[in-house]
């Protein structure tokens, strides 16, 4: 790999992955829009809204970069858990988690100049019956605050986790091996 590969990204999760699989790069945050049309499944809520985080990082960086951008969602019911507004909001989505599986989706985006790459990953989690003593617990530490569906499978709300089908990075922020691949791809001789 000979390009700079730009994580369009604040997320430190997002940065942890890249480094642990030994994918050098720097951080350029973008600033796309994130509203979204009605009517979209989470699988296309996610691919949109990577697209446009590595659209509005392109014009920052140079052209021979690689921009790579995501989003990750929590779907349950076909509704879209993003990040909890608040406390209150944050109790009501774990409470729907609670006892049941869910759907975490992220949407992938690879981009070097004209080429762009758009995948996504979906990982089912389990989540064990939860008490409101449990969820007004976790709440009270902070980590659910600017986490999709308000929990972090890697950190406090493991002890909630019954169990995954998929990839576990997934959840985490960053499919590890779909990345890869379309790191791949993108750096093939064919693009150039």
């Amino acid at each position: 790999m000979s390009a700079e590969i730009i994580l369009a990204s604040a997320s430190p999760r997002r940065r942890e992955i890249l480094t642990t699989l030994g994918i050098p790069h720097r951080i350029v945050v973008s600033d796309a829009d994130e509203a979204l049309p009605a009517g979209l499944t989470p699988a296309e809520a996610v691919e949109m809204l990577a697209a446009r985080k590595a659209a509005a990082v392109a014009p920052l960086v140079p052209a021979d970069a690689v921009i790579l951008a995501a989003d990750t969602v929590v779907a349950v019911d076909g509704d879209i858990l993003g990040k909890p507004r608040d406390a209150a909001d944050a109790a009501a989505m774990l409470r729907r988690l609670s006892g049941r599986a869910h759907t975490v989706y992220t949407g992938v985006a690879v981009r070097r100049g004209a080429h762009a790459l758009t995948a996504h990953e979906a990982t089912e989690v389990r989540f064990a019956p939860l008490s409101e003593a449990e969820i007004a617990a976790y709440i009270a530490t902070g980590e659910p605050a600017d986490k999709a569906g308000a929990y972090a499978i890697q950190g406090r709300a493991a002890r909630f986790i019954e169990g995954i089908t998929g990839d576990y990075f997934n959840v985490v922020g960053l499919p590890a091996h779909r990345v890869c691949v379309m790191l791949e791809e993108m750096f093939s001789p064919a693009l150039g």
